[in-house]
């Protein structure tokens, strides 16, 4: 008689959880959307990682950006907030809770029109978050009108030309503090894959800006954030590798091919130059990229800038270890005698 063979074991991740811990809901958003792959990628990457999917908060506004951190992380906190304010409720949720991995997911729209002035100060802050920016130069929620990252004579559908200059939104973060800075996109799986990961490890504020084509109002001739157009148009600073922490680093390192950057979690980002010789430890450099790439009409990928010295917000504010939404009311709130002190230095 013969026996029924055993189901070959699940593939689990160093933490002991199956991918399927880490996806959402089915998506909505229409087929082939770019935010889809980015959807993918973060499931992949923080299943790879092993980070535990409730120690997450998914963090958006509105659009359909904000609509995808339901299908991926389900397993993880949620807030969906109004239009443009998401970066002032990630402030307060890490303000809360300071052990919490805060991911915000956000548009074009959503970051650089009405919610510029909270993109701004967010940056300025470094609040320690993920940032990533589903950029496709449109409205796609509300029928494709441009939005404030389309660029200047790209058209619509309708063949009407833009006729205003674009925010970058990576010089934006460059200028006003972010210590992570970096460009893809979001048919390139290796290299957005890489840069998730990095950001992940990294202790302040991560931006990532993703063209992610919207295939049904933003993915034509005369679009410069089609498919078409950003794989014609793409320039790679450099290749990127990323080493985690609970991997052994034995990678031999050629001199002056690979530039090795040691992360706050002890995990590596290794930067293999290409044809140019760029330090992404360079602020000025950076913004020097980003000016040379537009005057070109070029979309250029990879990692801007990092820097792996400086102070957050939390840790600006000297606050205590333990979550503040944890720490009892005698820690708390303040006795009667430093109320009386207070009101006494305000007569």
């Amino acid at each position: 008689m013969s026996s029924t063979p055993a189901p070959p074991p699940k593939k689990v991740n160093r933490i002991g959880l199956e991918v399927i811990n880490y996806k959402g809901s089915r998506t909505t958003l229409c087929a082939g959307c770019g935010h889809n792959s980015i959807s993918e990628r973060i499931v992949e990457c923080f299943y790879e990682l092993g980070v535990e999917p409730w120690r997450v908060a998914k963090l958006s506004g509105i659009g359909c950006s904000s609509k995808s951190p339901a299908y991926f992380l389900g397993q993880s906190h949620g807030f969906n907030s109004v239009h443009g304010r998401m970066p002032s409720v990630a402030t307060g949720t890490l303000l809360a809770n300071r052990t919490l991995v805060a991911l915000g997911v956000t548009g074009d729209g959503d970051t650089a029109s009405i919610g510029i002035g909270q993109f701004m100060h967010l940056m300025r802050r470094s609040v320690p978050m993920i940032y990533v920016i589903e950029d496709n130069g449109v409205y796609g929620l509300t029928k494709g009108q441009f939005s404030a990252t389309a660029d200047l004579g790209s058209t619509l559908k309708t063949g009407r030309p833009n006729q205003l200059p674009p925010f970058d939104c990576c010089a934006l973060a460059l200028k006003w503090g972010a210590t992570f800075v970096a460009r893809s996109f979001s048919g390139d799986k290796k290299q957005l894959q890489t840069l998730i990961k990095a950001a992940i490890a990294h202790k302040g504020l991560a931006l990532i800006d993703v063209v992610s084509p919207c295939v049904t109002f933003n993915d034509h001739e005369g679009s410069t954030k089609s498919y078409s157009y950003v794989k014609d148009h793409e320039e790679a600073l450099h290749e990127l590798d990323f080493v985690p922490f609970f991997e052994e680093i034995t990678v031999e390192i050629p001199e002056g091919g690979v530039r090795d950057v040691e992360l706050h979690d002890g995990s590596h980002l290794r930067i293999r130059k290409l044809e140019r010789d760029y330090d992404p430890t360079n602020r000025a450099d950076a913004l020097a990229a980003l000016e040379e790439s537009a005057a070109r009409n070029e979309v250029v990928t990879g990692l801007l800038y990092v820097n792996t010295t400086g102070p957050t917000f939390i840790e600006r504010l000297n606050l205590v270890d333990e979550p503040l939404a944890i720490l009892p009311q005698s820690r708390v709130r303040p006795p009667r005698a430093v109320l009386d002190e207070v009101m006494q230095e305000l007569r």
